[in-house]
């Protein structure tokens, strides 16, 4: 698990800090670009970095005139933190404990103690007015080192935050839970807490889910289809959309975003660690017959504390930053399998917007995929003699994941049921995974302190002097602006969401448009149609389920409808629209 969410200057935080004064304090004004990170707009590249991102999406400009598709000029949005890990794409992230107490995974030797300091007799006082903590134990929770209750109306509620620092520099470990509270100085912690975990899991969503799970996966896809099939193969014909731009844009983000000392590195808590935290991820956790949806929901792979921690130790011993550990016990994934649920799947939370939408989506690309497929392929002597098909799933096997290529998990090629699997899981991550963790960050993160990318300051608590914990009570509103991101880094990163979460004036949208070929023959013609089809109702669907007052994560007083999945949109920064390719 990775806690998620976005900074609440609200309800929980005991008395919010106006929006409006934090706003002001962080307008870029001449000569004053806060903490050293460069001395002026032009000297910190950010000229360069204006036409690198025009690079990124040639039609950005034009796009972006057509912003206003949202009833009225668009803008980032604020959002609960604790809603936020349902609609992000990412609750994949959150597992139920289900044991107590918790204790950390991560080797004492070099982190210290494994118990948690999140206490029974805490989370009780959290809880009071819904259950006990053995009652909780026996119904849905969410819990780890970053504890959100599961409410009887279907909403997350935040309980505490544990951040641990390791043993470093001759320091003994430090740890410390935070939770909501209602007096200033505990209010103010909690604020502080709120930006340490969110700066973490910013690094962990642009590095993990959205880098490494899409665009850099697809890549031996790509490679292996232009090496092993003919362009008349229909398996060919069938992928060449969801290709479209993947490379070149894939080359553009390793010349000016996760480069070394590209905007990743300088502007996300992983620092120049950020590619290696990407690549022990893959190395730890990425399996091929995960990233299919409703495996990846069963299975919460990525849920454990490995990757957080185990690769992004040097950078907290060299720059003493805070970590949030995750530490999970006995745990179970957000679905479990049930013949007798819609799409097989029952949600451990039933509200769970990425979930509902991801599977409406994944079965219409099924539907479309298992036509095509049997179509061409009668039975299975029809895959195993198709030398070309063969050789492609061989090398994207073997080459493509040569350090994996002996895995027990790959799929076999024996089937066209195999084959339909294979596709459909291809075709989603191209569409509907990368669309979900993409399309909505600047909707979620244009506006910085809902989801910083970076905590520039230690928590006042941690070994603090006695004139950084005066200054602390003395001006907390400066603690907290000093531990967000600086003005320069803040402002790259806005702009860089703003590009990336842009559709440009020739997307082409899944299932929208059909390959010239597909025309002439009737039965697939009419199976893209019904393709197409399904993918209009699904829209209607969707915005039926965001008016739904049962759907709290979805509908309420200030909350922003889910739309990242509806297949559908116009240029610029919607919210929504599902390419068929990972184009930007």
């Amino acid at each position: 698990m990775v806690v998620l969410g976005l900074i609440e200057m609200g309800s929980d935080s005991g008395g919010g800090l106006a929006v409006a004064t934090i706003v002001a304090k962080l307008t870029v004004k001449e000569g004053d670009y806060g903490d050293g990170d460069g001395d002026g707009m032009d000297r910190c590249g950010f000229n360069e970095l204006r036409g690198i991102l025009h690079s990124l999406n040639p039609n950005h400009a034009q796009a972006n005139g057509i912003k206003g598709q949202l009833k009225g000029e668009f803008v980032p949005r604020y959002v609960d933190w604790a809603k936020s890990p349902l609609v992000l794409g990412r609750a994949m992230d959150l597992d139920y404990t289900v044991e107590w107490p918790l204790k950390s995974k991560l080797a004492p030797k070099i982190y210290g103690p494994p118990e948690s300091a999140i206490t029974k007799e805490l989370i009780e006082r959290q809880i009071r007015g819904f259950m006990t903590l053995e009652e909780s134990a026996k119904g849905q929770h969410c819990m780890g080192r970053g504890l959100f209750f599961l409410t009887p109306d279907g909403t997350l509620r935040p309980l505490a935050i544990e951040l641990t620092r390791p043993p470093v520099d001759g320091k003994p470990q430090w740890k410390q839970v935070f939770t909501p509270t209602g007096d200033a100085t505990g209010c103010w912690l909690w604020r502080l807490a709120k930006v340490h975990a969110l700066a973490h899991d910013s690094g962990y969503h642009q590095l993990v889910s959205h880098w490494l799970r899409t665009h850099c996966m697809t890549e031996p896809y790509i490679i292996a289809s232009n090496r092993q099939l003919s362009a008349m193969h229909p398996i060919y014909k069938l992928l060449h959309p969801h290709f479209r731009y993947t490379m070149e844009i894939n080359a553009l983000a390793r010349q000016a975003l996760i480069n070394a000392g590209g905007i990743i590195e300088t502007c996300f808590s992983p620092k120049k660690y950020s590619i290696e935290l990407s690549s022990v991820a893959y190395d730890q956790q990425w399996r091929f017959d995960l990233q299919a949806l409703p495996t990846d929901l069963i299975s919460s792979q990525f849920t454990t504390d490995t990757v957080g921690l185990a690769v992004v130790q040097p950078f907290f011993a060299i720059d003493d930053f805070i970590t949030l550990m995750i530490a999970l016990s006995n745990s179970q994934g957000m679905a479990v399998e049930d013949p007798t649920a819609l799409h097989g799947l029952r949600l451990t939370i039933e509200d769970y917007p990425f979930a509902n939408d991801g599977l409406l989506v994944w079965d219409a690309i099924k539907q479309w995929v298992t036509d095509y497929v049997k179509h061409y392929y009668l039975d299975a002597s029809f895959v195993q003699s198709d030398k070309e098909l063969q050789a492609w799933w061989t090398e994207i096997r073997t080459v493509g994941h040569g350090d994996k290529k002996d895995e027990t998990w790959w799929p076999v090629l024996k089937t066209p049921q195999d084959l339909i699997g294979i596709l459909t899981t291809m075709i989603w991550v191209t569409s509907g995974h990368h669309s979900a963790v993409n399309f909505g960050q600047y909707i979620y993160a244009g506006y910085f302190p809902n989801r910083p990318t970076i905590a520039r300051t230690k928590m006042p608590t941690e070994d603090p002097t006695d004139e950084e914990w005066k200054c602390f009570i003395n001006n907390p509103e400066v603690a907290l602006l000093m531990c967000f991101p600086s003005q320069i880094q803040a402002t790259k990163v806005m702009a860089v969401l703003d590009v990336l979460s842009n559709h440009s004036t020739d997307e082409e949208y899944l299932g929208k448009d059909m390959e010239a070929s597909w025309i002439e023959n009737p039965i697939i013609k009419a199976a893209f149609e019904r393709f197409n089809g399904k993918l209009k109702e699904l829209e209607g669907v969707i915005d039926r389920r965001n008016v739904d007052k049962n759907l709290k994560n979805r509908c309420g007083a200030g909350v922003v409808p889910y739309e990242l999945l509806k297949p559908f949109s116009e240029p610029g920064v919607t919210g929504r629209g599902v390419p068929n390719s990972i184009s930007i």
